[in-house]
């Protein structure tokens, strides 16, 4: 078997052509809008997509959970099937290595997000019992259903969206049936060519990328912001605009040299270090800190997940209060489904010559576990110093003050400074692994192909660091409107990945049999 040969950009074509107009002026144009109408009236912004924000979440909240349930079970069951075994992308070997492959899943999927919210989810749902729960909170009974809340937002059904059933669709389109490699495709099996080759193509492009800016843009800005807190506290350094745009600078630099240097080394070097780093914190966390207590935590908190599983994935505001819902698991299963078209790229362009069961084990299920036990260790750790009165982060965590959370956190592992010097350091590298994986995939985007020219990764690269600056020089708050605004844009993406439900395994039967599988 052989590779399928992918249309690949000519030597002497200008960058700009390397682009679709359609996607390049409804993004950029979004990101101008957004930044000029928030100059003008900022208030105005917040409360229109407030509104947009809370309506999407009142009315369509039970859709996005029900969707991502179903993908969950359907990619599992697909994995577990005699088209499991069909390999992705045409090759009979994978591409990438094994441990290079599993940390860029597990740096890119679900990382500047899951590390700023490790060490904090779980005591904040310590501190304030989750609706699904009754018991009393900051007693030793809450502690499992904290971080099986927890766990309920950052396992199986967030990764089992990002990179599972759209992964396939995308694969076998792409690699065996020559068509791009862009979000457009997702929608080829049902409405064919004339999506794939129509404006409308570029609309449902426009409309992934943008909610992936928005969902990008907000944890580079969230970063700028807790590393400033972070060198203030730790080493005297003035927290302020100032060395946020420093922090930016240094950031951006670091992921537009990674993405412009490709799939084969910057960001698989990047997501090497960061995975060996968070395993070597990891190590000294468990050694060295409440050993037991995280172990018997994990135990008892892995039970809950798995026992108390529906209770929590389909808890509706009609049981639970609207505001919780809205800022929580609403909130990140929309985050997650906006991000699914772009995280699907990556996945099929990293996953050539892995068999479907193997890439949808390790992004459904392994992927998954890892993140558990890191929000165990940050977050177990945080409500074993919090039960035994060593700190008190019940006023900032209810101010949603999780820079403050996970340095204080920090701050009481092993090593003191030192490991909360460490974290923030691993905290940015995740994100970087997020910018620059985010701007190869949407140049990849933009180009159709798997080898965008470099200079466009780049530029995609700047333009989230730029749009970060300004909306800080606005205040934090303003990143913040644009966090909300990409449960907005779920909606739309929403609407495009759902037909993976049933493409999905159609995809891998159809690979299977081409492969002499079936």
């Amino acid at each position: 078997m052989t590779a399928e040969t992918i249309p690949k950009p000519k030597a002497s074509e200008s960058v700009w052509s390397d682009s679709d107009p359609v996607v390049l002026v409804l993004t950029i144009g979004f990101i101008l809008l957004f930044v000029g109408a928030s100059v003008v009236d900022a208030d105005y912004v917040a409360d229109l997509i407030g509104h947009g924000f809370s309506w999407t979440a009142k009315y369509l909240g039970s859709f996005f959970q029900l969707f991502l349930l179903l993908t969950f079970f359907v990619a599992v069951a697909t994995g577990v099937s005699g088209a499991g075994r069909a390999r992705i992308g045409g090759l009979d070997e994978p591409e990438i290595g094994r441990f290079r492959w599993l940390s860029m899943i597990m740096c890119t999927l679900l990382a500047g997000g899951g590390v700023f919210f490790a060490a904090g989810e779980p005591v904040y749902h310590f501190v304030v019992t989750p609706p699904a729960f009754d018991t009393e909170a900051a007693s030793p009974a809450a502690v499992a259903p904290a971080l099986a809340q927890s766990f309920m937002h950052w396992g199986f059904l967030a990764w089992a969206v990002l990179g599972s059933l759209t992964a396939i669709v995308l694969s076998r389109a792409h690699y065996s049936q020559g068509q791009p490699l862009q979000p457009r495709t997702l929608l080829y099996p049902v409405l064919g060519e004339r999506v794939v080759s129509g404006r409308l193509g570029g609309v449902v492009d426009a409309a992934c990328v943008i909610a992936v800016v928005a969902g990008t843009v907000g944890p580079i800005g969230f970063l700028a912001t807790q590393m400033s807190f972070g060198l203030h506290e730790l080493f005297g350094v003035s927290d302020g605009y100032g060395t946020q745009l420093m922090v930016l600078a240094v950031l951006a630099g670091v992921y537009m040299t990674s993405a412009m240097t490709g799939l084969h080394r910057g960001i698989q070097l990047l997501s090497r270090f960061n995975v060996i780093l968070a395993l070597v914190i990891a190590g000294v966390i468990f050694v060295f800190g409440p050993t037991l207590f995280l172990t018997d935590v994990y135990l008892q908190s892995m039970g809950e997940y798995l026992g108390s599983f529906f209770s929590m994935a389909t808890m509706t505001a009609q049981t639970a209060p609207d505001w919780w819902m809205k800022w929580w698991t609403v909130f990140f299963f929309a985050w997650f489904i906006g991000y699914t078209p772009l995280m699907a790229v990556f996945v099929s362009r990293i996953s050539r010559g892995r068999t479907i069961r193997e890439t949808i084990m390790a992004v459904a299920i392994l992927a998954p576990i890892a993140t558990t036990i890191w929000f165990t260790l940050l977050g177990g750790s945080g409500i074993y110093h919090q039960l035994s009165g060593t700190f008190d982060l019940t006023d900032a965590l209810n101010n949603f003050r999780f820079d403050v959370a996970t340095l204080t956190v920090a701050q009481a592992l092993p090593g003191g400074t030192w490991m909360a010097a460490a974290i923030l350091l691993l905290t940015t590298i995740f994100v970087a692994t997020t910018g620059d994986s985010m701007s190869y995939s949407i140049a990849m985007v933009g180009a159709g192909h798997d080898e965008p020219q470099p200079w466009i990764r780049v530029f995609w690269g700047g333009a989230m660091a730029l749009m970060a600056a300004i909306l800080l020089y606005m205040g934090a708050g303003q990143i913040g409107v644009l966090q909300q605004f990409i449960v907005i844009t779920a909606i739309p993406v929403s609407l495009i990945i759902l037909p993976s439900l049933w493409t999905g395994p159609r995809a891998a039967a159809a690979l299977a049999k081409e492969q002499g599988l079936a």
